[in-house]
């Protein structure tokens, strides 16, 4: 059972403050500096049981950069900034906000997870999973960006997947709220971490494993893949919406290709153009049962059936959907086939009637205990 003591740490493993005291000592506090309280809105989420940091890097989003003890983020146009505390979660926006159910919804801070917990079978490859994850949560993502972002990570790392994605936002995508500005008196001074002007780091976040490194990667590629990233507005701290179905379907396919993305250019191209052109209606899709919304979802060129479950799960909210990738087959042969032969089509078939009415998010906890605490 949990202590009553409840502490958080930073990146660096040290303790930090919490509960209200530390949302009193934040930027979100309205206690904190004028400059950094102006044109913001900001909130506490009363949530339990929620594990902010295993949710946001556990392969479902690739828009969340780690900034000392936060995570700053993009969701629609809204730029924001969370901050785990033990009474919830800590949010700021960089523009004024009057109805939160937006960010409510997007972290799914309602959901009672201890309901959803009791649904997964009783096996020692769950428990020990859930041991090791509690707290994650499946995120609602808007369908657009999470179809077009799982297009983009076929055969591709986590990493890489993030540094396409800032570089379409930032070709294609609408500027958003501007960094707070700092008065001439206050350039001069020395802010710690819990007092920074907002903004987003400039930098891709590594690989999601525990350390934070990608294996099998040297200093030489990473930098090469970071200075990618080194376009003049990322230098000045600009930040971008995830871009349109309309304003891509407008682009060539020369274009989209200079975002790094190889071959999945012409897939996301056809994507937003039949999108944009009316031929495929995504909020449709919601109301389908399962079966008929994979289908759908496989018109789509690029799109196979283990896409077509990441955006079921992850955007649309099918609970049911268990996307099956080189992770989660690894973890199913591993955990519960270990040394039998077993076919893809059997661990389909195990992992439709083996899981329940939760088996989403059951594959969500074996992926990330995989990635994290099996490698």
């Amino acid at each position: 059972m949990r202590s009553e003591r409840c502490e958080v740490k930073n990146a660096d493993r040290r303790p930090m403050a919490t509960g209200m005291a530390a949302f009193a000592a934040s930027p979100f506090s309205l206690a904190a500096p004028k400059r950094l309280r102006e044109g913001r809105s900001s909130i506490l989420l009363p949530v339990r049981d929620y594990d902010l940091a295993a949710t946001l890097d556990s392969g479902q989003v690739f828009r969340w950069q780690r900034q000392d003890s936060s995570w700053s983020g993009v969701i629609g146009r809204h730029r924001v900034r969370l901050t785990q505390t033990c009474d919830g979660i800590c949010a700021e926006t960089a523009a004024p906000v009057a109805d939160w159910r937006w960010l409510r919804d997007y972290l799914q801070t309602e959901v009672d997870l201890e309901a959803v917990l009791k649904t997964f079978p009783d096996d020692e490859p769950m428990r020990a999973a859930v041991a090791a994850c509690r707290g994650l949560r499946v995120l609602r993502q808007d369908p657009w960006e999470c179809l077009a972002s799982f297009i983009l990570s076929s055969t591709k790392q986590i990493i890489q997947i993030r540094q396409i994605v800032e570089l379409l936002c930032e070709r294609f995508g609408e500027r958003l709220a501007p960094r707070p500005p700092v008065s001439e008196n206050n350039l001069s001074t020395k802010l710690d971490s819990a007092e920074r002007p907002f903004a987003l780091p400039s930098s891709p976040m590594g690989e999601r494993v525990a350390s934070g490194r990608v294996r099998g990667s040297k200093d030489s590629k990473r930098a090469k893949c970071q200075d990618n990233l080194s376009l003049p507005e990322k230098a000045r701290g600009a930040i971008f919406s995830f871009p349109t179905p309309e304003r891509l379907a407008a682009a060539t396919e020369v274009e989209l290709r200079a975002c790094k993305m190889g071959f999945r250019a012409p897939h996301l191209l056809a994507a937003a153009r039949q999108i944009a052109e009316g031929r495929f209606d995504l909020e449709k899709t919601r109301h389908l049962p399962l079966a008929e919304a994979r289908a759908e979802l496989t018109k789509f060129r690029g799109v196979g059936g283990k896409i077509a479950d990441c955006v079921l799960l992850f955007a649309y909210g099918f609970d049911s959907a268990f996307p099956v990738d080189v992770w989660v087959e690894r973890a199913l042969r591993r955990l519960y086939f270990h040394r039998r032969r077993v076919t893809a089509k059997r661990l389909r078939r195990f992992a439709v009637t083996h899981f329940g009415p939760y088996a989403g998010y059951a594959q969500q906890y074996l992926f990330h205990y995989m990635r994290t605490k099996m490698k």
